[in-house]
């Protein structure tokens, strides 16, 4: 009997796994989502308890008294160690504090590429407990202007490579009483002080934190600018809670203190600024910083710096793709590739030709299942999310503003702030943010980044607004209309820029004027890269159409309407062919 009842037993236990792999395949991930819910819950209360309180600074703090000496960034042949990045945050903000036109708690505007500069200053303001505008190193004039302006900053520190681009707005600046710092040690624009030669000579002594004391959960801590679908780029509000709950993203992907990060996208962009830089404070880590990214380097840095985790963007997994083999593609440390937006089949090359890394994407998704049993089936719900569509259906995507995860909205725009905003969504009185995304589950609960909503396109990693570069186009002498929407490109993530334009009465389209127009006023990513020369179609109400013109691309054998290309080397749109066309589907000509 008694060995009867230990073969059932033995049984029992072989047969439990096999049967809990066939039932619930995924319990386990279900399993190890809810411990990372609570651990980021658990993390999040017990700072949101500490008194005084507790902010991203004061993390950084933490981690440069457990280990002062260790490499905090690395840059080019240049390493910082945490101390070294704490002082000199101290002399930055010292210096500062020196500058008449700033007082403590002021709103700065960084307007700089990728350098340690940035990180030290963003600390330094963190210090002296004032929010930070993040502005994009591409926008120029007008936007630029917008950008500036819409936050209240009264301050503004560029970094030297975009000196020319702060003497365009220089006038509007000076008028406005702004103090413009240039992190250089001489400058001889009247208007624009030298920054660096004053970082330099400044104390290195701690800033008081009663500097910092009029700080809240509540309080700004950085404006995080994306393009809407209306108009200029709007200023997202990142709150000092919002951004304490962002400490929790890397350490909840599995990256540890003994993990070095490599950081090549923008530190303006979401991406490069809460997951790279925020996220290595939390896990006390090293940067690897690079300026932008570069596919022919990648790889080669990686193994240079023993770089084991990196981000992306889908556009970075295609193009690391889409480099020569070689035979160690394989020969490097990296083990967790961190990022969004990467399509199915590049993930699967990625994977066959660089090895096994372990790709954790925010657009392709797990949901939990324990979760969604709990639920109609016309709404799949996993806090904070909510994502309005059945299995295999695209739907919109959405998320409950709570305490945990606010939406504190656009500064100065409150109209774009509550377009973003639903109420009343599953019960009176519930509110919820609009992502704009439209996403699909599958019957694991995998969920999928599709499109999205509204008047934008995504170009290499950007978002772009086509009201904006409809409104710059029209600004041309030759120009009267312009609908702008992105089409797709074989090979290519996202949409790239293309305009529908008719041109003045009796003038002629001339592509070199237009070139120098979209150059001088739109970065790389939002020039359309065609042209389409055509009287524009609106519907019974003039709104623009923009279907056909989308389905259309811009293929010449079906468009009877001259169609012009950017052309980067000819300085000017030129006529595109059906020669031309045919290389860019191929993938001969480089977009």
């Amino acid at each position: 009997m008694t060995v009867c009842l230990i073969s059932v037993a033995l049984a029992t236990v072989l047969l439990v796994p096999i049967a809990l792999r066939a039932l619930a395949p995924y319990l386990w991930m279900d399993v190890l989502y809810f411990g990372d819910l609570l651990r980021i819950l658990v993390k999040f209360v017990s700072r949101r308890r500490k008194r005084p309180l507790f902010f991203v600074l004061d993390r950084f703090l933490e981690q440069t008294a457990a280990h002062p000496h260790k490499t905090f960034v690395a840059f080019e042949d240049e390493s910082y160690s945490y101390t070294y990045t704490d002082k000199r945050s101290d002399k930055t903000a010292n210096a500062l504090r020196a500058q008449p036109g700033y007082r403590a708690g002021d709103t700065v505007a960084l307007f700089m590429g990728n350098e340690p500069a940035f990180m030290f200053t963003w600390l330094a303001l963190a210090k002296l407990g004032s929010p930070v505008a993040l502005l994009n190193h591409n926008i120029r004039t007008k936007s630029l202007l917008h950008c500036f302006n819409c936050c209240k900053a009264t301050v503004l520190i560029a970094g030297p490579e975009l000196k020319e681009a702060v003497e365009d707005v220089l006038p509007s600046l000076k008028q406005q009483g702004v103090t413009v710092l240039l992190m250089t040690k001489h400058c001889d624009t009247p208007g624009i002080e030298s920054f660096s030669d004053k970082v330099d000579e400044a104390s290195d002594t701690s800033p008081p934190r009663s500097l910092r004391s009029h700080i809240t959960f509540k309080s700004p801590a950085v404006y995080i600018y994306t393009s809407g679908t209306t108009g200029l780029p709007k200023a997202a509000v990142v709150n000092q809670n919002r951004l304490l709950t962002a400490l929790a993203v890397l350490s909840s992907n599995g990256v540890t203190s003994s993990d070095v990060i490599y950081l090549n996208l923008p530190l303006y962009h979401t991406a490069g600024f809460i997951i790279g830089f925020i996220g290595a404070i939390e896990t006390g880590s090293t940067i690897i910083l690079k300026r932008k990214f570069s596919a022919s380097q990648f790889w080669d840095d990686c193994r240079k710096h023993s770089v084991t985790v990196v981000q992306y963007i889908g556009e970075v997994m295609r193009y690391l793709c889409s480099t020569p083999k070689k035979e160690n593609d394989k020969d490097h440390k990296v083990r967790l590739a961190i990022g969004n937006g990467v399509r199915a089949e590049i993930w699967r090359e990625f994977l066959n030709r660089f090895g096994n890394i372990q790709v954790r994407d925010n657009s392709n998704v797990f949901t939990s299942s324990l979760l969604r049993s709990y639920l109609p089936t016309t709404a799949v719900k996993d806090v904070p999310l909510v994502f309005f569509f059945s299995e295999g259906v695209t739907g919109l995507l959405v998320s409950k503003i709570t305490d945990i995860a606010p939406f504190v909205g656009y500064a100065q725009n409150e109209e774009q702030t509550e377009r973003k905003r639903l109420r009343n969504v599953l019960k009176k009185g519930d509110l919820y943010f609009n992502s704009g995304d439209l996403m699909r589950i599958d019957k694991d609960n995998f969920i999928y980044f599709q499109d999205r909503v509204g008047d934008t396109f995504r170009w290499k990693g950007e978002n772009v607004a086509t009201n904006e570069v409809s409104d710059i186009l029209t600004l041309s002498d030759c120009l009267r209309e312009a609908n702008v929407y992105g089409v797709q490109v074989p090979g290519h993530e996202g949409r790239i820029g293309m305009a529908a334009v008719t041109v003045n009465e009796g003038a002629q389209f001339d592509g070199s004027t237009i070139y120098n127009h979209v150059v001088n006023y739109l970065p790389s990513y939002a020039r359309p890269r065609f042209i389409r020369i055509q009287v524009l179609e609106v519907t019974g109400t003039f709104k623009q159409m923009k279907v056909k013109l989308v389905e259309e691309s811009f293929d010449p054998g079906r468009i009877q309407d001259p169609i012009y290309i950017l052309d980067d080397k000819e300085k000017s749109y030129m006529a595109l062919t059906a020669q031309v066309y045919s290389s860019i589907v191929s993938g001969i000509f480089r977009l």
